[in-house]
């Protein structure tokens, strides 16, 4: 990533630390649901979610160690992205990971979720539709944040509802990757 594109991922990441936002959940539990940047102590529950959700939606099993060390560095380094956790009576049952991409057509930085996850338990309780609508507050209030996107395995269908539900699109582009 080139130092000025670094330099103002940076300053964005570090606006929002501690940023919390809580607004009550309309759900079957009727429960309030904290919406948060995640923090350290977080981590081993963001490993969790990751493997849980590499196995649930592509049949993959990650190896944890090294699962354990993306998210710490992602926890450590806001350059490289951060994660965003919803917490219900104190245990975090979601998080979310942004990420940057610098679009030189809109000369601002377009967010990237990646990493969704929400406890079984909780699902169907918009737990995700509040914490992307926290994201998406922030990303708001910021004149150099153009958009959001994400990307979706295409098996995963019920994921893809709930995006287009909340006004997301994924009409315009397909997403090609080479992975070493």
């Amino acid at each position: 990533m080139p130092k000025h594109v670094a330099e103002t991922v940076v300053k964005i990441s570090a606006r929002w630390v501690g940023e919390t936002i809580k607004l009550p959940q309309p759900s079957k539990m009727d429960q309030n649901v904290l919406y948060r940047a995640a923090q350290r102590s977080d981590l081993d529950v963001i490993v969790g979610f990751q493997v849980a959700m590499a196995r649930e939606t592509e049949d993959v099993t990650l190896d944890r160690d090294i699962c354990t060390r993306g998210v710490a560095a992602v926890l450590d380094d806001p350059s490289r992205g951060r994660y965003y956790v919803a917490a219900s009576n104190d245990r975090v049952v979601a998080s979310l990971l942004l990420t940057y991409e610098w679009s030189d057509w809109r000369n601002g930085m377009v967010w990237w979720i990646q990493s969704v996850y929400v406890i079984p338990e909780m699902r169907g309780q918009r737990v995700y539709a509040g914490l992307y609508e926290y994201v998406k507050r922030l990303a708001e209030l910021d004149d150099t944040i153009r958009g959001i996107r994400l990307y979706v395995d295409r098996r995963n269908t019920r994921a893809q509802q709930v995006y287009t539900r909340l006004g997301m699109n994924g009409e315009h582009y397909q997403v090609f990757e080479w992975m070493k």
